[in-house]
Parts: structure tokens; sequence; C-alpha cells
């Protein structure tokens, strides 16, 4: 890996990314607080020994800014709001080198109103990785108009260098993949709302018959039924009720025990 990667976050995404980067090379996680540290360390080193213990060694977590000094691509992977994510851009000015390569992991946010946030929109990308990362190949790409073709091409290449496969997309809400799989996982849910069909049913009919490795609920789980929420209105897709009563009674899926399923 010819760059020296940096990624902003301590969820799922940044973590994940970190130790796939971590088996090709030296990588630094920044992390905005002491619990987020303790956080990304721990979920870091847990994926880095499932993918061999010697990866541990390549990663930094710090909260520290100055840890991005000498980055030359920063990708940013903090929650799903636009105003965070703003906010995160329009802080970060002097903290990297004019010449970064700078990437946001949005899943469905316009990668062109976050690049004019950066303050360099020729050196901005959209670089939407899935999770879990290790075991998901695909990486969406998307640019804004004023990216470079250096921006694009390292984007391309640190793609390849982690072993994903890149597909360059149009800076649309969603993508491609939200755009289309969303629609699908929401009506599942209203499926099992007008039938009475359990999840587990719903689940093992889409699994067994039509050859998916993971049923719609359970995929909805682990995205998170907020973040999944939060796709849905950048999309402009209606968010079936149920989802709406699981956020309230806290039940967000995999990452808080309980969804659609209970883990």
């Amino acid at each position: 890996m010819s760059e020296r990667l940096a990624i902003a976050g301590s969820g799922a995404i940044a973590c994940g990314l970190a130790a796939v980067a971590a088996t090709r090379g030296e990588v630094t996680v920044f992390a905005r607080s002491d619990a987020s540290c303790d956080k990304a360390t721990a979920k870091v080193h847990a994926i880095c020994e499932k993918l061999g213990a010697s990866v541990n060694g390549n990663v930094r977590v710090s909260r520290d800014p100055a840890a991005l000094h000498d980055a030359t691509f920063l990708v940013e992977a903090i929650v799903e709001d636009p105003e965070t994510k703003a906010t995160f851009w329009k802080g970060l000015n002097g903290h990297v080198p004019p010449d970064a390569v700078l990437a946001t992991t949005t899943s469905s946010l316009p990668v062109g109103d976050l690049a004019q946030a950066s303050g360099h929109p020729e050196r901005f990308v959209g670089l939407h990785v899935f999770n879990p990362v290790p075991k998901m190949d695909l990486i969406e790409l998307a640019f804004p108009p004023e990216a470079s073709t250096s921006t694009r091409q390292r984007a391309r290449d640190l793609c390849e260098a982690l072993g994903k496969t890149a597909v360059e997309v149009p800076d649309t809400p969603g993508f491609v993949v939200n755009r289309l799989l969303f629609p699908f996982l929401f009506d599942a849910v209203r499926l099992m709302e007008r039938t009475g069909l359990d999840a587990e049913a719903v689940d093992t009919c889409m699994k067994l018959g039509a050859g998916h490795p993971m049923g719609p609920l359970a995929l909805l789980d682990l995205v998170g039924l907020d973040v999944s929420a939060a796709i849905g209105r950048t999309i402009e897709v209606e968010i079936p009720e149920t989802i709406t009563a699981l956020i309230a009674a806290g039940r967000l899926g995999r990452k808080a025990g309980h969804g659609f399923h209970t883990y």
C-alpha cells in the first residue's frame, strides 16, 4: 500500500477498514474522545486477530489530530449525518498535508456537498465500503465534478491495494447499491407487517429460496435500523412503521443486541 492511510471514526466501517488496511501496511485511526479510542482499539484488534494477529502492530489509534499530519489519504467514517460530517471537514484544515486525498465513507449523502465543506473538492472522493469490510469486495467510488485526474487514480489504486473491486458510480442519493437495495429491504418489512410472518420466516425464505447469504431483516439489523432509516430518508423511501417503532424502543439491530432478531 503506497498511501499513508488514516481513518477517522470508531464504528464498524472505520474499524473494519483499518483492519483490512493493516494487512497491507500501517494505518492510523483517529478517534475524537478517549472512549472512542478505547472502543476503536478493542474493535480493530479483535478484527485483526481474525485476520492474523501480526497485523496488530500496524494499527495506531489516537485522538490527537497531530497523528494525521503525515497522512496522504484520509478517510472519514463518522456518523451518517450531513452536519456532523461537514463540521468534521471544516475543522480539518491544517491537520493533513495539502496534497492528501480526502475521502468519505458515506452510504447515501451527496458527495459534492461534503466535498465543498472540505474546501478541497479537487482531491475529494466518496469511498463507500460495505459492512463487514473484511468480507465485502465492492467499493463504490463517487467523485465531485472538481475531482482531479490524480485523485481519481489514487482512489482506484487504494481500492486495488486493499484487495477491493472499485466501481465508479454517480453522485446520486444512495449511489447504486443502497438505492436499489433499501426499497427491497423495506418491502420485506411491509410484507411481514401485512401477513404476520415472523422475521425468521421471511429471512429463511429469501436465503433458501433466492440464494441470499443473509435475509433482508437480518441485513437491516446488521446495517443498524437507525442507519437504515437515515438512508431511507436520503433516498426518499418511506420508512416502515415497524422500523420506526423498533428505533424508538432502542432496538437498533445487531449493535444493540436486539432488532428484528435477538443477538
